[in-house]
């Protein structure tokens, strides 16, 4: 998704300069000429869109420091870029103090102001992956920090929030990839045993030899080959939260041993005199339906209604499309950062052919198929040529293997053909050939609403889909684009 920078300078003309050096960039711009209307859209839903702030520091009424601080008390994570006329070294030190990411005196160079919103921006996602993994360590994940808002995806959220109030056993049962140990550390980051051991047991990848030692640990000298004695994955979740990934695995002898966790609250280490109480959470999850294990008796009938007191069901990812653009979104940040590259999205028709796979393994799958894309990725948009292992389904959907993305400061040739939109405004009952006629054919102006579709469908046409351009084209953020292209009823159409 494009990143919308907010220019904020009293200067009409500097506005004007930073705006051009910004979309030749390829990021789309909103302007405001003092710091209480920049405050006043970065709380307005345009302000979401914003990604990075470019602030003057020397305007009438609200200042540039004071509009900085107001900014950060709200927006903490807002990348900020102080600008003047006038340059100080103790401007500077107080500038960087109050949250500044970057500074520069006017005039500077394009290619200095375009660095500088790089940097900006991919410190920003590198600084936010960074907080989630330390969050992730510490087990302090929290719901925030899952994707999705559809309302397969909402209903789980909803259990879980619920479930992480208590101690009650969970069970969350779905396809490989969904995501079950994210939801699982969500639940702990937002209990009372957050910030305590997390500890996960992948239990149809352990030698079924070693489940015992490995679960339930043992003593020095217990067995051949017991040089030292081993602490058990419970004992080292005591006091937080142990999760166990595919459960439905465990040999039949341990789910005999895990029943007596469960009702007892301890374990028998082998070799130990007496057994070791224990004071842990259990979540565990599988892709198999336990249910149907139980009646096949592979699966013992107490230990599944001990494990499934409070049962959570992930959707698969063919089940919440609508969560699939966020979470593109999210991966190629976080590999731009990983990576040291800069795409700023995906394609309207590439995207349109992501959301409608089936994704047999889910968000793992995705997260791989975007991983491979970036790293591919010759422009700042991903293409199909960048996913070849959907060759097959862009050319179903008629999505052809196009030349490379024109650069930003490139006009498609095609929109030779088009006249332009002053001629339209200046010939009242202008022919039905002029793409946005700004009079209807008794000479009477048109609705703001007709024109607005009209030019909308136009950008869509002369830049091919390609929504990213002509989102800042237009001068608004995607996510308006798309607000209004469902509000006109407008479709798509896709390079051929």
């Amino acid at each position: 998704m494009a990143k919308t920078v907010l220019i904020v300078d009293d200067d009409p003309t500097q506005r004007r300069l930073m705006r051009a050096v910004c979309e030749k960039g390829g990021y789309p711009v909103l302007q405001a000429e003092s710091g209480e209307q920049a405050l006043s859209i970065l709380q307005s839903p345009q302000g979401g869109d914003v990604a990075l702030v470019m602030l003057d520091l020397r305007m009438p009424g609200l200042g540039g420091m004071e509009t900085l601080l107001r900014i950060k008390s709200y927006r903490e994570e807002m990348p900020v870029i102080v600008l003047t006329a006038q340059g100080g070294i103790d401007t500077v030190v107080e500038a960087m103090q109050k949250g500044a990411s970057d500074f520069f005196v006017k005039p500077a160079s394009p290619e200095r102001v375009i660095v500088s919103i790089n940097n900006a921006l991919n410190l920003t996602t590198l600084k936010g992956e960074v907080s989630r993994l330390k969050r992730k360590r510490d087990g302090a994940m929290g719901f925030k920090d899952l994707i999705g808002e559809s309302a397969a995806m909402r209903n789980v959220l909803r259990l879980a929030e619920r479930a992480a109030a208590s101690n009650i056993p969970i069970l969350i049962a779905g396809e490989s990839g969904v995501g079950k140990e994210m939801i699982a550390r969500a639940i702990q980051g937002s209990s009372e045993r957050a910030r305590r051991p997390f500890i996960t047991v992948n239990c149809g990848a352990i030698p079924e030899n070693l489940v015992e030692s490995i679960l339930f640990g043992h003593e020095k000298g217990s067995f051949t080959g017991a040089t030292n004695r081993h602490v058990g994955k419970f004992q080292e979740a005591d006091g937080g939260t142990i999760f166990l990934d595919e459960v439905g695995e465990l040999p039949a002898d341990m789910q005999v041993k895990l029943l007596r966790v469960l009702q007892e609250g301890e374990v028998d280490p082998i070799g130990a005199k007496r057994p070791a109480k224990v004071d842990v959470r259990v979540i565990s999850a599988t892709n198999r339906d336990l249910s149907a294990e139980v009646k096949a008796g592979r699966f013992r009938e107490d230990l599944f209604y001990r494990l499934n007191v409070f049962p959570i069901i992930a959707p698969p990812l063919r089940d919440r499309a609508e969560d699939v653009p966020a979470l593109i979104d999210h991966f190629i940040q976080r590999y731009n950062a990983e990576e040291r590259r800069d795409v700023r999205g995906v394609q309207h028709e590439v995207l349109e052919v992501l959301v409608r796979q089936p994704w047999p393994g889910n968000v793992r799958q995705l997260e791989n198929t975007i991983f491979r894309a970036v790293v591919l990725a010759e422009g700042p948009y991903l293409t199909p040529r960048d996913f070849p292992m959907l060759a097959a389904e862009f050319a179903a959907a008629g999505v052809a293997v196009g030349p490379p993305m024109l650069a930003a400061d490139e006009e498609p040739a095609r929109l030779a053909a088009f006249p332009p939109a002053a001629a339209a405004a200046t010939s009242p009952g202008a022919g039905a050939e002029d793409p946005v006629r700004i009079f209807d054919r008794e000479g009477n102006l048109r609705s703001l609403e007709d024109i607005e579709r009209d030019l909308i469908r136009l950008a869509i046409d002369t830049y091919q889909g390609r929504m990213s351009e002509v989102a800042r084209r237009l001068g608004m953020g995607r996510s308006t684009l798309y607000r209004k292209l469902r509000d006109h009823g407008l479709e798509v159409k896709r390079a051929s």
